[in-house]
């Protein structure tokens, strides 16, 4: 039986970015998506897919998964990268024959590159994707004075998957848990005093760490067939509509901000009729259906859910189907209470559930002049148009 685990935990300060860069799309799907689906489509893997990741960024990454049709489990990452691999060979099935290690940020591994280290593995306990290098290696002190020039011919570059006998890298990860760390698998094994062993790589199975790591991935993607090339920055439009009836004994709740009212809003969840009118304006936009298909008001377990994390689910979305969020404006119409001294916080609400700046979100608030039933002070209603774009 063949396991795998890959390593999705990191952070992408290096590219510049406030967040795990495997969550950002690259040829319309997510980083994380494409290194997933590599595996799972190699048909490699019947002992099942383990990913690492933070449990900031779980849900998240949980939710691209099953947009994308993929299964896998989850595991949480640690507080380095040893540490999270160790996590996900704990939740790979004991009986497992044999366990492959990869980067999530590797999303160009063909299978080719995959059945190489896993045949290895299992002929010779480990087998370590790697290529030759192009480059002359220096060696240099501290002052970056060249000390040695070793023979090119005697190195490479390591890549991943690592595969290894699965009873192997637990004893080395067992046995090292704690004290000097190693950068990649195969130093465990090699402190183990077990031989390494290399098989051939790819040049284009590379880590993507920078801006123009990500823009070769896409033309590679593009060339292979396995992603078109998108517009950059095809726009879709969605509106939404909600009303909810005022009523004595509920709370009010308008972009998450508890407003201090004598009524609250009727709903089989919080009946926050702003997020709800924004999460339907993000649906059409997407061409997703609406809200009411995703979360149905006759399931339980969506009664008195935080309307939020409906929110949170449909960004999850929209990020798997490559698109980001341009700006939003959202109209509630409101006879009273006056909300003029909440809006600053609801627009700061709106903007980190929709990952954006503050200055793409527009909330605003608009009585009808006592007409209909806002004007009557029965209920509130939102409209909401919410602009996304393909990257």
């Amino acid at each position: 039986m063949n396991a795998a685990v890959i390593v999705a935990a990191g952070r992408g300060t290096r590219m510049g970015l406030d967040r795990n860069k495997v969550l950002y799309p690259v040829c319309g799907a997510p980083i994380i998506v494409h290194t997933v689906r590599a595996f799972a489509e190699s048909g490699l893997f019947d002992g099942g897919i383990v990913v690492v990741t933070g449990e900031c960024d779980m849900d998240e990454m949980r939710g691209m998964m099953d947009a994308a049709g993929l299964c896998v489990t989850f595991a949480p990452g640690g507080a380095d990268r040893q540490e999270s691999v160790y996590h996900g060979i704990c939740a790979c099935p004991q009986d497992a024959d044999v366990i492959a290690i990869h980067d999530g940020a590797r999303p160009l591994v063909t299978r080719e590159v995959i059945a190489r280290t896993i045949d290895s593995a299992k002929a010779h306990g480990s087998g370590v994707a790697a290529v030759m290098l192009k480059d002359t290696v220096k060696q240099v002190d501290e002052n970056g004075i060249v000390v040695d020039t070793p023979a090119r011919d005697t190195l490479r570059a390591v890549q991943t998957p690592q595969t290894f006998d699965a009873q192997l890298i637990r004893q080395a990860h067992e046995r090292f848990k704690t004290g000097a760390r190693a950068t990649d698998d195969a130093m465990l094994m090699e402190r183990m005093g077990h031989a390494v062993r290399l098989t051939e790589g790819d040049v284009e199975n590379i880590k993507l760490t920078t801006p123009e790591d990500m823009l070769l991935a896409e033309q590679v993607m593009i060339r292979r067939g396995k992603a078109k090339k998108e517009e950059p920055a095809m726009i879709r439009i969605g509106h939404g509509y909600d009303v909810h009836r005022l009523v004595e004994g509920r709370k009010l709740i308008l972009c998450g901000v508890e407003v201090p009212y004598t009524l609250g809003l009727l709903g089989h969840s919080d009946a926050d009729v702003a997020y709800h009118a924004l999460t339907d304006a993000l649906l059409g936009a997407a061409a997703m259906g609406d809200i009411g298909r995703h979360f149905p008001d006759t399931d339980p377990k969506y009664k008195g859910a935080d309307s939020g994390m409906l929110l949170d689910h449909v960004m999850n979305l929209i990020w798997a189907k490559g698109y980001v969020v341009g700006n939003v404006d959202v109209t509630i119409i409101c006879q009273r209470p006056k909300l003029k001294d909440y809006i600053e916080m609801m627009r700061e609400n709106v903007a980190a559930h929709l990952r954006v700046e503050l200055d793409c979100v527009n909330v605003k608030a608009t009585t009808t002049e006592k007409l209909g039933f806002e004007g009557e002070g029965l209920g509130i209603s939102t409209h909401a148009v919410a602009c996304i774009m393909k990257k």
